[in-house]
């Protein structure tokens, strides 16, 4: 007897902020810095559903979600339209290897295609090489000439001289994790 396993790609629903942090709580674990999330439920629920700060799209086997997919618009001044942006992709072990991750990329491109974005950008660990390597192979190219700058919320209200965002999660309204 074979077993046909079936794969789809759907958009998060506003019911599941929650397994949306669970997600993100399982990448931190595999890029070993579980103790950087700060994000909670509700901030993620007002950001993502409320907001629509971002987009997130799940991965299912047979009606069980195996990986997602977080990303959102940002802008390129030198192409002239906006691009999307892939903050997030992760499959759980057990699925890995399976194709999963590049068909969650391919579904954001074409979305990115179908939005006229002008490109589409990631980051990732220079350890992860199995993820390097799927990205070579569909031709990406890394920039080695740039570097990734963060000002993190507290340096950031330091530099700009203000006080923190006057909206929180608990009023109802991102906090801006």
């Amino acid at each position: 007897m074979t077993i046909t396993k079936t794969f789809s790609i759907r958009p998060a629903r506003p019911d599941e902020a929650g397994l949306v942090l669970d997600f993100i709580q399982r990448l931190a674990v595999y890029e070993k810095c579980a103790d950087d999330v700060v994000a909670d439920e509700a901030t993620l629920y007002h950001s993502l559903f409320v907001e629509r700060s971002a987009e997130v799209v799940f991965a299912e086997e047979d009606g069980a979600v195996v990986g997602f997919a977080l990303f959102f618009h940002n802008f390129s001044t030198f192409v002239g339209r906006k691009g999307m942006y892939l903050e997030d992709l992760f499959i759980l072990p057990e699925k890995r290897g399976l194709g999963y991750g590049k068909a969650l990329l391919k579904y954001v491109a074409r979305l990115a295609v179908e939005r006229c974005c002008g490109r589409m950008e990631w980051i990732c660990l220079d350890w992860n090489e199995s993820a390097l390597g799927i990205y070579h192979s569909i031709g990406a190219v890394p920039l080695s000439d740039w570097t990734v700058q963060r000002l993190d919320e507290q340096a950031l209200i330091r530099f700009a001289g203000t006080k923190k965002c006057p909206q929180t999660h608990a009023e109802g309204t991102s906090g801006g994790a």
